[in-house]
């Protein structure tokens, strides 16, 4: 979405023609993806210039999860880190609320995901303001009345601050319908062997979908610019979901201008003198 664009969550689809025909073909577009992803992965290594984060955002069950488990599945481990924001520790409360996340940012080389991440503090915490409550608001705002404009200058600083030194950074919102969510839930509680997916507390936040959909519209619409913008993905179909996200990263580390790093004179030399070793017959 563009900068400064308005979002009516309602008036963004949840469902598209996808972009495969048959499973089969899902799974050669995804393989495909996946191929240069990992080619992609290793040159952003080997070049030493940029890194990349990937933000997850989304509703329960809108495939979070399965996105990145699906997309990631061929790029090598040591080039890619993976982590998940709940809800923060005491010691995390003890500061602000930037700085759990800026510790786990993604190195020079690397692709960093944030599966949930610092958006979960104008998102859960606007639904359930107890949650500011317990961060220590400074008195000068003690009812949260501009604490939220405040927050989104904070994150659009950071993340303009990251492109300037070399990140960039891809956000996605997995859009999902209220009613696939219902279905998904019916078929962890279905399936033995997804029960452990499924709790009591998200029946509890399923009461407060209104809410999160303001929050995120408030969010999306603030927080997306050129240097960081937002994907709104639509997510009913998981599968065409996961070939979007996919699409989307590919189409980013292209632009990057990335090369192996060339050898010099002095470097071809030294690898010429070893090379006469290794010919030498033990």
């Amino acid at each position: 979405m563009e900068e400064g664009q308005k979002v009516k969550l309602h008036k963004w689809p949840t469902a598209v023609k996808p972009v495969y025909q048959t499973k089969e073909q899902y799974l050669t577009l995804l393989s495909d993806h996946v191929k240069e992803l990992n080619s992609l992965q290793q040159l952003l290594y080997a070049s030493n210039r940029h890194s990349v984060l990937m933000i997850f955002q989304a509703m329960d069950a809108a495939g979070k999860d399965g996105a990145i488990k699906h997309v990631m599945s061929g790029v090598n481990p040591q080039g890619c880190q993976v982590h998940s924001f709940k809800h923060p520790t005491p010691a995390e409360q003890e500061h602000d609320f930037l700085w759990r996340t800026t510790r786990c940012l993604p190195e020079r080389g690397q692709i960093g995901i944030f599966n949930r991440s610092y958006y979960e503090e104008v998102l859960i915490v606007r639904v359930h303001p107890e949650i500011l409550l317990s961060e220590g608001v400074p008195e000068e705002d003690p009812e949260g009345k501009t604490i939220w404009k405040e927050r989104y200058r904070s994150i659009t600083d950071l993340e303009n601050h990251l492109y300037r030194n070399g990140t960039r950074i891809i956000k996605f919102f997995l859009h999902l319908s209220e009613e696939e969510q219902r279905k998904r839930f019916l078929e962890r509680i279905d399936n033995p062997d997804k029960n452990w997916k499924f709790s009591a507390a998200d029946i509890q936040e399923r009461k407060f979908w209104k809410h999160y959909m303001n929050a995120y519209e408030e969010c999306l619409s603030a927080t997306s610019t050129r240097q960081a913008p937002w994907y709104i993905v639509p997510a009913d179909d998981k599968e065409n979901a996961r070939l979007i996200v996919s699409q989307i990263v590919v189409d980013t580390l292209r632009t990057l201008k990335m090369s192996y790093p060339k050898s010099d004179a002095k470097r071809l030399q030294e690898l010429k003198e070893i090379r006469k070793q290794l010919e030498k017959p033990d």
